[in-house]
């Protein structure tokens, strides 16, 4: 594992119970979800957002759960279990290199991780490259960690190779952006 990803055990600190006073799933993904969709969580980490958005997807949805450590994604299982949507969520460990997955998708998420990446156009180009036509991406990051001007970068980088920018949702302590794959 890459030295600059968040450990597993840190992931305790900010997804807890305590992070619903910040961050609502069913309000932040409700824009952009529905019954029936395939959505994927990229850097899912222990599956605050992957569980919020199985329930959004509904039983006829599903939720691809991406991370770079397995102890995430064991976590991540068992928290799905306890929520009664394990049945909606595939885990997949990735690598460094690829995000793990060539399933098409409605939706993508990159929640806080973009800037944990070593490299952010691999990574634009493989969450592009499993969208489906029209397909939305939401990517926030941490205002406390990456600067707005680090954040533009990454949105410019995402403009030039095939997203257009759609939306600018007000996520609490975040930067964020809704693309859409052209």
């Amino acid at each position: 594992m890459a030295k600059h990803v968040c450990p597993w055990w840190l992931a305790y600190t900010f997804d807890n119970p305590l992070r619903r006073i910040f961050h609502k799933p069913e309000e932040i993904f409700a824009p952009y979800l529905q019954e029936g969709m395939t959505a994927v969580d990229l850097g899912c980490g222990m599956g605050y957002f992957s569980i919020g958005m199985a329930k959004l997807v509904g039983e006829t949805g599903k939720i691809i759960a991406v991370d770079l450590q397995q102890k995430m994604l064991d976590t991540l299982r068992k928290r799905a279990e306890k929520a009664g949507v394990a049945n909606r969520i595939t885990t997949v460990l990735c690598n460094d290199n690829n995000i793990g997955t060539h399933e098409a998708v409605d939706f993508a998420l990159a929640f806080w991780m973009v800037h944990e990446t070593p490299d952010a156009l691999r990574f634009l180009t493989q969450a592009r490259a499993i969208l489906k036509p029209s397909g939305k991406f939401l990517l926030a990051e941490p205002k406390g960690h990456v600067t707005f001007s680090e954040f533009r970068k990454t949105l410019s980088i995402a403009q030039e190779f095939g997203f257009k920018l759609i939306d600018s949702p007000v996520i609490s302590l975040s930067h964020a952006a809704v693309f859409e794959k052209l």
